[in-house]
């Protein structure tokens, strides 16, 4: 089934039906049919990944019929139930902002760009020991407890981690090969190759100071902007923003201006991701609140609060820190005394107001970026804005009467981009 406009849209009689075809390869890439996924994005995306993934797991089950039911089809369900497709919609609304309706090679970048994202929650889900992701059993969990093994065993825990990373390597290697058979033109190739390299690498890197500043226990503001940097706002943000450029072939200063706008807005999506794992809503983010102190995550909020907590002499506040963050049997009230401790040093107002100061650089640099195309450049307005945080979740706990720090009054509360974590 093709996609289509609605009845009454401004160009839904100007666009046949059967000129919108399917299939890997299948999208024609003229302005009438971009006008079809302006109006539709996430389907659009949707549609291509289930023609790409049928493939893949058609190869997978010439390979073994095992290998394919219990770890392929798992690989292209987790990725075709996927959350708000945001990388994709930005790579697709920065393409358009710059002018251009390359549909098939958008779609099918973005595609990619949700399989890596695939393999970057299975084997994140590994490393945090995680048990939901998106309401749902983690995939680790998942294939532990797969149909004719024993639920709860060691032995079958280990199996279940072992094989998630296996999971979590196929749904890369699909992301490269369907990255890899895009038609492009030879000098959009080279230009996409690299941004890819990077995006990959930069992905990778983040992940790794994140585990290093896990196992060290602290660190500073600093190195934790720079792995917010590495592990959100290049690869969530700007990197597909910069795909999108590519496609359109955007002149230098068009293309920095997005990126700059990307990576702002996606340290933002970082900062406010920080304090979601702390104060947010499970039902918004699918996953449990207070994860990221069980976990020992080495995050900006946590260390503005030591910093903070430090440079007042308050030793009770860092007591309750080193006490609590890295206990993975932290229970609700410990957590609730993190939570007032962040509260009262002023470490979530500094921090919202950080995300937001950056989240209004993110609009700025965008309104700077020359020939940008007005309508497109609004839909990318509004998802940069999304990125940065728009959804309110728990409100501030009670703070003490006299607080010990400037700004530690009580802060709006955090927004989430899209229901949290990036999806």
């Amino acid at each position: 089934m093709g996609l289509s406009l609605p009845a009454g849209h401004p160009s839904a009689e100007s666009v046949p039906r059967e000129a919108v075809r399917t299939g890997p390869r299948g999208f024609d890439p003229s302005p009438a049919e971009a006008q079809v996924v302006d109006h539709d994005v996430v389907g659009g995306v949707r549609q291509m990944a289930e023609a790409v993934l049928a493939e893949r797991v058609a190869e997978a089950t010439a390979y073994d019929p095992v290998f394919s039911e219990e770890v392929a089809r798992r690989v292209a369900d987790f990725t075709l139930r996927g959350g708000k497709r945001m990388r994709p919609r930005l790579l697709w609304w920065a393409m358009r902002a710059c002018g251009a309706a390359e549909t098939e090679a958008a779609l099918r970048l973005g595609v990619g760009l949700e399989l890596i994202q695939t393999c970057a929650l299975i084997q994140d889900d590994v490393m945090d020991r995680s048990r939901t992701r998106r309401g749902r059993p983690a995939v680790h969990l998942a294939l532990a407890e797969r149909p004719g093994r024993a639920a709860g065993s060691g032995r079958g825990e280990a199996f279940g981690a072992s094989a998630a990373v296996l999971a979590g390597d196929l749904a890369l290697v699909w992301a490269d090969d369907t990255v890899a058979e895009t038609s492009l033109p030879p000098s959009r190739r080279r230009q996409i190759s690299a941004l890819w390299r990077a995006l990959r690498g930069e992905m990778v890197a983040g992940q790794y100071l994140d585990l290093r500043g896990q196992a060290d226990g602290t660190a500073s503001a600093a190195s934790a902007l720079r792995t917010a940097c590495l592990k959100s706002a290049l690869y969530s943000v700007e990197r597909p923003m910069a795909l999108g450029a590519a496609l359109a072939g955007a002149d230098e200063r068009t293309t920095e201006g997005l990126r700059s706008a990307g990576r702002y807005a996606g340290t933002a999506f970082q900062l406010r991701d920080d304090l979601l794992g702390v104060f947010g809503d499970p039902a918004a983010t699918g996953k449990p609140s207070g994860d990221d102190i069980r976990e020992g995550k080495p995050t900006y909020l946590l260390a503005v609060a030591r910093a903070r907590a430090a440079a007042a002499g308050d030793h009770r506040a860092l007591a309750v820190l080193d006490r609590a963050v890295g206990d993975p049997d932290l229970g609700d009230d410990d957590l609730a005394e993190v939570r007032a401790v962040l509260e009262t040093t002023g470490a979530r107002a500094q921090v919202e107001d950080r995300a937001r100061r950056l989240g209004e650089r993110a609009a700025r640099r965008l309104a700077l970026a020359v020939d940008v195309d007005t309508h497109a450049g609004g839909r990318l307005l509004g998802l940069l804005r999304t990125a940065a945080g728009s959804r309110p979740t728990a409100p501030p706990a009670p703070v003490a009467a006299h607080p010990p720090y400037p700004g530690a009054a009580a802060s709006s509360a955090p927004a989430a981009p899209e229901g949290g974590r990036f999806p």
